[in-house]
């Protein structure tokens, strides 16, 4: 009986033996803008919230969590993908952001950390005048677009 070779099998092998390796593992996560919050989804089922551990060092924002499973004496696994272990997330936050403000909240197996835009970075209105004095004109200015109203 001949043996074929697939490339990809063998690849997908390699992976998976460099990512089981101790240390933190990195958790998936969704981020989008609602008005004037970023929100961040992570997904972290299985963990424990007390766990969890969010804080900002500067301009950095680092999630980490621990995933602990029961210990089963006298079993014979079958099959076990779940892993333990640490996981670790860092996103820079950049300018803009009101780190006074940031919060956190767990349910269901995802961490969503809401993280709001400050006062300096929102939207404003400018009024701009002119030399007449019977005409004013505002200048709207919001992220990028300029719009001039009468």
């Amino acid at each position: 009986m001949a043996m074929n070779y697939d490339p990809f099998r063998e690849l997908d092998r390699v992976a998976g033996a460099l990512m089981d390796v101790r240390g933190p593992r990195v958790m998936p996560m969704d981020l989008y803008r609602s008005g004037d919050v970023y929100v961040l989804d992570a997904d972290m089922p299985g963990i424990d919230p007390g766990s969890v551990d969010i804080d900002v060092d500067g301009q950095l924002l680092t999630i980490r969590g621990e995933r602990t499973l029961a210990s089963h004496d006298n079993v014979k696994w079958l099959t076990r993908e779940r892993t333990a272990g640490s996981f670790l997330r860092q996103l820079n936050l950049g300018q803009g952001i009101d780190l006074d403000n940031i919060s956190a909240k767990y349910a269901n197996g995802v961490l969503s950390v809401t993280i709001p835009v400050s006062e300096a970075a929102k939207p404003r209105k400018i009024e701009v005048s002119t030399e007449n004095a019977d005409q004013q004109e505002t200048l709207t200015v919001k992220e990028g677009e300029k719009h001039l109203e009468k």
